[in-house]
């Protein structure tokens, strides 16, 4: 019979077996005997968890996914400027975490958006991770400017942020977080400097703090 409170540290076992296996071999090649053996337990652990290899690489991108999530809402949380510019510089910087760009979970995180493009189940948690990043920078550049510029400003910081994720991890070459970071601030330097331009408005900033975990929360309920 298993011990009490044995299941969640099984599952995060499996989980960061599945990140070693992963890195070691790829998704394809990453079966379940050999996550077993990497976690040291029984093939039959990961069904009784995960039901099969599906269910587990699903869990896997949850806990990826959660890591991000939870590590912009502390940066945000622990700011003293409330601007519009300091909470779109953490959500960018959380992108750029340790936790998202070592070896395990770049090669993770890759295998994941080629698996998504065949599995709806894959490709929901995917949908997920893009709105929670367009809507996190939407809502801080909409303090700033008209819902249309905030929009557009949106959607071509997040997919920046991507783009600069993604050839970094596929470089061959240690991340260069410094680089990636200076590239993303320029361009969101480049669109908070519309505010001030002619004919725009400014607006009444939000209460961004008070909305922070609830805006999480309702994203990880999706």
């Amino acid at each position: 019979m298993p011990k009490v409170g044995m299941q969640p540290i099984r599952r995060q076992q499996l989980i960061e077996a599945t990140l070693m296996a992963i890195d070691q071999v790829g998704m394809g090649d990453a079966s379940i005997a050999l996550i077993a053996r990497l976690a040291g337990v029984s093939n039959g652990i990961i069904s009784h968890y995960f039901q099969d290899k599906n269910g587990l690489i699903a869990a896997t991108m949850r806990y990826l996914m959660s890591a991000l999530s939870e590590n912009v809402v502390a940066r945000r949380l622990a700011l003293g400027d409330d601007s519009p510019r300091a909470h779109l510089q953490v959500i960018i910087e959380g992108n750029f975490d340790a936790s998202q760009v070592n070896g395990p979970a770049m090669k993770t995180w890759l295998a994941f958006w080629a698996a998504s493009m065949h599995q709806p189940s894959l490709h929901r948690l995917q949908r997920i991770n893009d709105h929670r990043l367009y809507s996190n920078l939407c809502c801080e550049f909409r303090r700033a400017l008209p819902l249309h510029e905030a929009r557009s400003a949106a959607r071509g910081l997040a997919a920046l942020i991507d783009g600069l994720w993604l050839r970094g991890a596929l470089s061959g070459d240690a991340f260069d977080v410094d680089q990636a970071l200076q590239i993303a601030y320029e361009y969101m330097d480049l669109q908070l400097a519309k505010q001030a331009s002619p004919g725009i408005q400014s607006h009444a900033p939000e209460q961004p703090r008070a909305k922070v975990a609830q805006q999480t929360e309702a994203s990880m309920r999706r």
